[in-house]
């Protein structure tokens, strides 16, 4: 049954998955560094969108291939540390193309098919089917209870990511500012598909 604790629990669970370091989130920090919050807008709602729609798909039974074949995450969890790897790899002298206009933020299409080889993303989607689903609801009820709640809870947690790397653009005006930047946030989506795929 809904009712205000499963609401204030599943929000809570939401919040602290969202706003926690990530594949999603060390992206939304090197675009907002790099082309501002305002380009990175698209990124910042492509994402919850390819997670409500994640989440229904866990609800309505996909999460039980998880079960009968567990390797599948195996492959996502490879799949996106590759994708990380070639993002970090792109970091580096990403910054010199700003004045250039050449490179660009994730579109909207791109951050939300990216939820689906992010293992946090599939496991955020599994915990609220298994842990949070209203069972005496209705199922089309229960769905759109826990992807509504994941979208008004989504954005503004994974906004602050995207900020404060907006944030820290003034501060990247020289070019060795620019290098140490660069190697340090390619660096650091490196670190994160290391742990993606060792967890």
């Amino acid at each position: 049954m809904i009712n205000f604790a499963l609401f204030s629990a599943l929000a809570a669970f939401y919040f602290t998955m969202f706003v926690t370091p990530g594949p999603n989130n060390a992206m939304l920090t090197a675009s907002g560094m790099k082309f501002g919050f305002i380009k990175t807008l698209p990124h910042l709602i492509g994402i919850p969108l390819g997670h409500i729609f994640q989440i229904g798909l866990v609800c309505f039974g996909l999460g039980n291939l998880f079960l009968i074949y567990p390797q599948i995450q195996s492959y996502m969890k490879i799949l996106c540390f590759l994708y990380l790897l070639y993002l970090s790899w792109k970091m580096i002298g990403s910054f010199n193309l700003i004045k250039k206009e050449s490179g660009r933020p994730l579109m909207l299409y791109e951050a939300s098919l990216f939820q689906f080889i992010n293992p946090k993303a599939w496991s955020i989607a599994i915990a609220v089917a298994s842990g949070f689903f209203p069972t005496e609801e209705n199922i089309f009820i229960g769905v759109a209870f826990v992807t509504i709640t994941a979208a008004v809870i989504c954005f503004p947690s994974i906004c602050l990511w995207a900020l404060f790397g907006s944030g820290l653009r003034t501060f990247v005006n020289n070019e060795k500012t620019k290098k140490i930047t660069e190697y340090f946030l390619a660096f650091l989506l490196v670190l994160t598909g290391l742990f993606i795929l060792i967890k």
